[in-house]
């Protein structure tokens, strides 16, 4: 009954979005789509997807993921992701609710949530599992709020810090509770990721990172693979590749321009990388107008 609220709420706040954009609920997006996609290539902000209608497959590095109604997908890091769409119609469209996480609303509660976290099981920054009415039944009274500015504005906060805080004790919530301490590894990997984020177009220096992060090379590498799933130049490398998708279909620049403006210094270079990564060359996309956005 719960995931059938939610369906309802979130088609509701989906019409009602389009009619009046400035009427959203902060944090909370939902997403619909009425066919099948192509593999997309997209960098994932901290976020928790609960699919409502449809399915979808999801990857990062050699972790795989198939998600069907019902199913939560929590991302802790920013990763860069491949998604397609796989179940969705005019009949049935896709339909999905996001929540962007806070972890300054994560880590606030560290004096309440931190003591009782004391756990040594493995954790990955892509999650899944079955949605949880411990942190859905919050999700729904937030949804309720959409068309009700004052509620929304005084009750709002507190309803998106309680789900924040369902979730970090939920069985999916693994990772977030691993970044309630700011000295963990999980929030050292998160603050050398925002580095390589700012100055992906700059050469790598990954002993330079692991200083950063207070770890010896070996170790950085090790943690940053095991909470990525990917190498730190291999992170990088998809970083410039998100962003010159982006370059090039919204057109303007020749390919070799292109690879320049994401770090490359050669175009061959560049275009090997881009055509293994996408499984086509650089000109397939010039000037196609989808927009794939990568925000420093």
């Amino acid at each position: 009954m719960l995931l059938s609220d939610l369906e309802e709420l979130a088609e509701n706040y989906f019409v009602e979005i389009k009619r009046n954009s400035e009427a959203t609920l902060p944090n909370l997006y939902v997403f619909r789509r009425e066919q099948v996609s192509n593999i997309e290539v997209v960098l994932y902000n901290p976020v928790i997807c609960l699919i409502l209608r449809g399915g979808k497959q999801t990857s990062v590095g050699n972790q795989s993921v198939t998600l069907a109604r019902g199913d939560a997908l929590v991302v802790s890091h920013d990763l860069p992701m491949s998604a397609k769409i796989t179940q969705a119609s005019p009949e049935e469209p896709y339909l999905a609710i996001i929540i962007m996480l806070d972890l300054g609303i994560i880590r606030g509660l560290y004096e309440q949530v931190g003591e009782t976290v004391n756990e040594i099981e493995e954790a990955h920054s892509l999650s899944t599992r079955k949605f949880d009415a411990m942190w859905a039944d919050p999700l729904k009274r937030y949804l309720e709020l959409s068309g009700k500015p004052l509620e929304a504005q005084v009750l709002g906060p507190l309803i998106l810090k309680e789900i924040h805080f369902r979730l970090l004790l939920s069985p999916v919530g693994t990772m977030l509770r691993k970044l309630l301490s700011v000295d963990s590894h999980a929030s050292r990997i998160a603050k050398a990721v925002a580095h390589i984020r700012k100055r992906f177009r700059e050469t790598l220096i990954v002993a330079e990172i692991a200083q950063l992060s207070a770890m010896s090379p070996s170790t950085f590498h090790e943690h940053f693979k095991s909470v990525t799933g990917t190498t730190p130049l291999q992170y990088q490398k998809d970083l410039r590749m998100i962003e010159a998708q982006r370059f090039l279909t919204e057109g303007g620049l020749s390919v070799s321009a292109v690879g320049h403006e994401v770090g490359y210094e050669s175009p061959t270079h560049f275009s090997r990388d881009y055509t293994r990564k996408f499984g086509c060359s650089p000109k397939h996309h010039l000037g196609v107008g989808k927009n794939t956005v990568l925000s420093d």
